[in-house]
């Protein structure tokens, strides 16, 4: 047996006792406490957000971004669709396309929705970017006037993958926006370019604390503010080694140089965190769940899973809760969807949504069991 295997073992053990990050449990819960309903269908989805209303803090009416570059408006209570026009054009390839999709926390007076998406940049380069405009209703076709980027990931590189750009408004009015380090690898751990870090900005796009809030990360997919404040974030590691990190402001989370998963080519990675001045993942996967998004739910639908995460599961094709407790978290449920989740949202009346990845893809509501 050679160290690797002993130290899986041991930290198995002490994440039973509640002092390690929990390890490749992985367990599926066989009762649903939830039933499922098709609302829509889409092309390739990969985010919703739902919009505030007169005098209520959320509708029926939700936003979906589809990877190849259109924008729905749908209304979750009877699936009816209407494309957005005035979407920024996009690139579309690999993992790249159209992204995430946030609503400002002062909707109700300014309509600005922002996007994510993936531009091209020279010589066969692309990088990720961000930007907001005013959602125009109730004048026939929706669409978005006036989008301004205000963001760009640099430096743009080749290859199409790991963009990552999740957004997330903390309590305070400000934004976080995750840049996956495009596998590359390295430059994750370089403080001069935006790949492999979070950033933090301000909602115009002027960045706060310098360049990065932490560095160090492979592909944040979901990123979300809990009750308390504390952000926490789902991040797809190598072979193995799938992560939820709890986020603390200039911390480094050790990509590529730690990681509890290995190289696809086999090679090891070093899974010491802490001794080299890594930040430790709260929850780690071996083998992969390849988490797509994060949402921490405060509905009252579901009591159990206040102020807990839902993720979604790309090759784990589940939907996950992790059970958070204060700077802790462990693993709690795994109920198998038998499809691609690429994004998880919560509803008005504290309902879950789910977005199933691909063509055809559905979106699902989750009601309580009866």
């Amino acid at each position: 047996m050679n160290l690797r295997v002993i130290q899986a073992g041991l930290m198995l053990v002490l994440g039973a006792c509640g002092s390690a990050p929990s390890a490749n449990a992985g367990q599926s819960s066989a009762a649903r406490p939830f039933t499922e309903r098709a609302v829509a269908t889409f092309n390739e989805p990969w985010a919703l957000a739902f919009l505030p209303g007169s005098g209520v803090p959320m509708t029926n009416m939700a936003l979906v971004t589809e990877r190849g570059g259109k924008l729905w408006l749908v209304d979750a209570a009877n699936g009816h669709k209407q494309e957005v026009t005035g979407v920024p054009a996009v690139k579309v390839a690999g993992q790249g396309g159209l992204g995430d999709v946030v609503v400002h926390p002062d909707f109700a007076g300014n309509q600005r929705i922002y996007l994510s998406f993936v531009e091209p940049g020279p010589n066969g380069t692309s990088g990720a970017a961000l930007g907001y405009g005013r959602l125009v209703l109730g004048a026939g076709q929706p669409g978005i006037d006036g989008f301004k980027v205000i963001w760009r990931q640099e430096p743009k590189v080749t290859g199409d993958g790991h963009f990552s750009h999740r957004i997330a408004f903390a309590p305070d009015g400000t934004m976080f926006v995750s840049s996956g380090e495009r596998q590359k690898m390295d430059p994750a751990q370089d403080p001069n370019v935006d790949l492999g870090k979070i950033i933090h900005m301000t909602a115009e796009g002027q960045r706060i604390g310098g360049r990065y809030y932490t560095l160090g990360h492979r592909n944040v997919l979901g990123i979300a503010f809990a009750p308390d404040g504390r952000l926490w974030e789902s991040e797809m590691g190598p072979k193995g080694g799938d992560e939820v990190n709890l986020i603390v402001p200039g911390r480094n989370y050790g990509w590529p140089q730690a990681s509890y998963g290995s190289h696809y080519d086999g090679r090891d990675i070093p899974d010491d965190h802490k001794s080299r001045g890594f930040e430790e993942p709260k929850v780690w996967w071996n083998p992969s769940i390849s988490p797509s998004s994060l949402l921490i739910y405060n509905g009252d639908m579901f009591p159990k899973w206040k102020g807990d995460a839902l993720i979604g599961a790309l090759s784990g094709q589940a939907l996950i809760r992790v059970d958070i407790d204060g700077d802790n978290a462990r693993k709690a449920d795994q109920w198998d969807m038998g499809k691609r989740i690429r994004a998880v949202d919560q509803g008005p009346r504290g309902e879950v949504y789910l977005l199933e990845d691909g063509e055809g893809g559905r979106l699902l509501r989750l009601t309580p069991a009866r």
